[in-house]
């Protein structure tokens, strides 16, 4: 499944059986990767090359995972203390805890 981020103008592909969200951007691949635990997605790691850091495209894929988390209506263990973080200074996100 593609979807294309407005924010960042990034297509940020599911890929269901490697269980992650993915982009790639000058040749490297972005990605945050979960879990499922019955009702509940764990996100477990968030990985940006230290190439594209600052660029928000680490925050554009976690809002991006959340997002499909609150579709899915699954709730949320944020593993991944920059999810933790995203979801601190985002508080319209704190349901899916």
């Amino acid at each position: 499944m593609k979807n294309q981020n407005s924010e960042q103008n990034l297509t940020i592909t599911h890929d269901e059986q490697a269980k992650r969200f993915e982009t790639s951007i000058d040749g490297y691949t972005v990605y945050i990767s979960y879990q499922e635990r019955d009702d509940t997605l764990v996100y477990d790691h968030t990985i940006v090359p230290q190439e594209l850091g600052g660029r928000g495209i680490g925050s554009a894929l976690v809002k991006h995972a959340l997002n499909y988390a609150r579709e899915q209506n699954k709730k949320v263990i944020p593993q991944c203390s920059f999810v933790s973080s995203y979801i601190s200074k985002h508080p319209d996100y704190q349901d899916l805890l």
